[in-house]
Formats: structure tokens, sequence, C-alpha cells
């Protein structure tokens, strides 16, 4: 078993702070396990909403939460958005005999309902797959090959890690989007998955997918819409700041979990993968989505200009740069220098997979991946280059 020492300490932060704690994340991503973590094994203040029994119980909520005391865990709230005006209710009583942790798969109803219903009463904290900071970096090319999620990670033999993974995106299709409140037919909504895995780590083209699936733009950016949403994809919004030239304005569109996103591409195993024409978007998907885990919701965004020059990462917060190459030694390039002056940067990180860091200029590093995500989420990421 991996303990997840990271989330763990940010759901006891988030209890000291509030009464309510909210895990939102995709199905099979440890959410229960984690919080089970946090009761008694004698506990009875565990429900499921999934199950027929405590649904029902449910019905009035009040009756059955009010006499409860210490951590209630609320699993699958989705089912139920409607008990959040109760949990306000229970979260502003005197004393606070009791606190809520509720975890939930994304869907319309749930996060307007945190929104609106426990504003001010609750801390949401965003959940994924297992992360490199948390496996070892020796096992960075199964985490990139078969993703995060934890039965495709550990499984036995790659084959059970791509067959659960292709049932994972199966049940996905036919279950879980009607349950969270996507109207979509599976059979399109497959379509519209596969065919977006051959735009993962480019711009969004939603006229370009409508076209070719003989569907309406606007269903093209619904059906995206419903993936992002679901913690599927990732929308990576450009940098927009007027600097005097021609901006990229479209969205890049990254796949969050690599593993699903290789079954999408039917690659089985590391040769299929490394032969592979998405390689290289492939890694920098992986690569990316571990840093935007690491850096805990600080605003990100990609910079690209129309003369070709371009920045997979820009952090306006911290004036900090990063470009993400699959090469064995990366070398300064003219767009690196062109980010630089336009952005006013005061570093530039260029992460790869290798395992040496060395400098380009007194304001390029190349530093591995797992020297990156080592620096904590709050501390200035140009400190890297100086261990």
């Amino acid at each position: 078993m991996i303990i997840r020492y990271a989330l763990q300490d940010r759901v006891q932060m988030g209890l000291r702070r509030n009464p309510i704690v909210a895990i939102l994340g995709p199905r099979q991503c440890g959410k229960t396990t984690l919080a089970r973590q946090f009761l008694p094994a004698e506990s009875g203040n565990y429900f499921d909403l999934e199950d027929p029994f405590v649904a029902q119980a449910f019905a009035d909520p009040m009756s059955t939460l009010a006499s409860l005391h210490g951590l209630v865990v609320i699993d699958e709230a989705q089912r139920r958005p409607e008990i959040f005006p109760t949990l306000r209710v229970l979260a502003d009583r005197d004393n606070q005999p009791a606190q809520f942790l509720i975890l939930g798969s994304a869907s319309p109803d749930l996060s307007r309902q945190a929104s609106e219903s426990l504003a001010g009463r609750v801390e949401i904290i965003e959940m994924s797959g297992f992360q490199l900071d948390e496996v070892g970096t020796g096992n960075v090319d199964t985490l990139w090959l078969r993703g995060g999620f934890p039965r495709s990670f550990l499984a036995e033999e790659q084959e059970d890690s791509y067959e659960w993974r292709r049932q994972f995106i199966r049940m996905f299709l036919e279950r879980d989007l009607a349950q969270l409140g996507f109207g979509i037919a599976p059979a399109t909504m497959g379509r519209f998955w596969t065919m977006l895995a051959h735009y993962h780590g480019q711009l969004w083209n939603g006229s370009e997918i409508a076209a070719s699936m003989g569907i309406s733009p606007q269903s093209s950016r619904n059906y995206l819409d419903a993936l992002e949403q679901t913690f599927m994809v990732r929308r990576l919004l450009p940098w927009h700041v007027n600097v005097g030239k021609r901006l990229v304005k479209s969205p890049k569109i990254y796949f969050r979990d690599s593993g699903v996103f290789h079954a999408l591409q039917g690659i089985t195993d590391h040769p299929q993968l490394i032969a592979h024409p998405k390689l290289g978007a492939s890694w920098e998907g992986f690569a990316l989505e571990q840093l935007m885990q690491r850096l805990g919701g600080e605003d990100a965004y990609f910079y690209a200009i129309h003369s070709g020059s371009e920045l997979d990462l820009y952090l306006p917060q911290r004036n900090l740069g990063i470009e993400i190459k699959r090469m064995d030694a990366p070398k300064r390039t003219r767009s690196m220098d062109i980010a630089i002056e336009d952005l006013k940067l005061d570093r530039l990180l260029v992460v790869y997979p290798g395992s040496r860091s060395y400098e380009l200029s007194d304001r390029i590093s190349v530093v591995p991946l797992s020297k990156a995500l080592a620096v904590a989420p709050r501390r200035p990421l140009d400190e890297v280059g100086n261990h």
C-alpha cells in the first residue's frame, strides 16, 4: 500500500481550518482509501451513498447526521447534492460536535452546490491518481505507461493494467457519465474521446473535431466540458496579456492520466510507447500533469505567438517559465530567448527525463523532472538549479 502523506497532511490541515472538507477527483483514484485512514476501524461514521440502504437513510439527512460526533465521511456525495444545505446547518452549530469529509466525482450539481451552499465552510481538495513523488523516481516509466490510477499502476502484469484501463474507459462511458448528470450517448462520447486523443498536447480545434464527427461546434465544446469536469482532460489556457505580438488564443488540451491516454491510443507496453508517433506529446502531458499537481492550484498558462515561438508553462506569480523536452540533452533555443524577452522571465526551467542538471545561460537551467517535483509547492522553483 502506498501511503499518500502529502494528501493526508492537506486533509488534516483542511479539517483544522474548516468544518467540512471535500475531496473531489475521478472515480477509482483512491479517495475512499484516503478517507478511511482518518476513521477508527470500528467507526460507524462512514456513509456510501451508492449503497441503497444508506441512500434510503439519507432521505432525511438531518435525522441521520445530527446526533453524530467526530469525523463523518460521506462517500459518492454527487449522488445526493441536496444534502449540502443540511451540512451547512450542521457545520454552523455551536462547538461543532462533528466535522464532515465528503468525497465525490465531479458533476455539475456537486460543484454548484458546494460553492453555493457551503461557501465559507468548506475546503476543496482536488485528488488525482498516484504522483511521481509518491511512487518514487525509480518507477517513473511504469507511472508514465500505466498512469496513476491505483489498480492500473499496482497491477501485477502489464496486461492486467491495460485491461483495467480499458474497462475503466468502458464503465466511464456507459455508467459514470449518466450518473454524474451528463446526458451524452456513450458511443458518441467514445468517438469524441478517441478523436481528442489525437489532439493531446495540441491546440483545441472544436470546429475541426465537430466537422469530422458530424456534430455541431457547440456539441464538441459540451463534450470537452464533460471530460474536463470529470478530471479526464485538462484545458490549459494561453497567456493573453498584450506584448505587442499576435498571441495564440486557443487553449491546449492534455489528458490528465497518461495511462488512459495510452489505452485510447492502443499502446500496451513500453516498446510500443517508445516507437509511437505520440511519444513526445505523451511525455510532455505526463510531465506537465505532474508539475500542475505539485503547484497546488497556482495560476498556470502556456504562452505562444503565431510566429511559432512558445513556452509550455508560464507561472506569472513566480515570473517563471517551464519548457518540457523529451530529449537526452536539451539545448538553448531561440524560442526560449523570445519567451524570456517577451515575458520578462526571471528564470526558465527546461524539464527533461534525464538525471543531470546543468545551465544553458544565467537564466535557463535544464533539470530532471524528479528534481523539479522535489520543490515544495510554494517554494520558488528557480532554486532547483542550485541543488
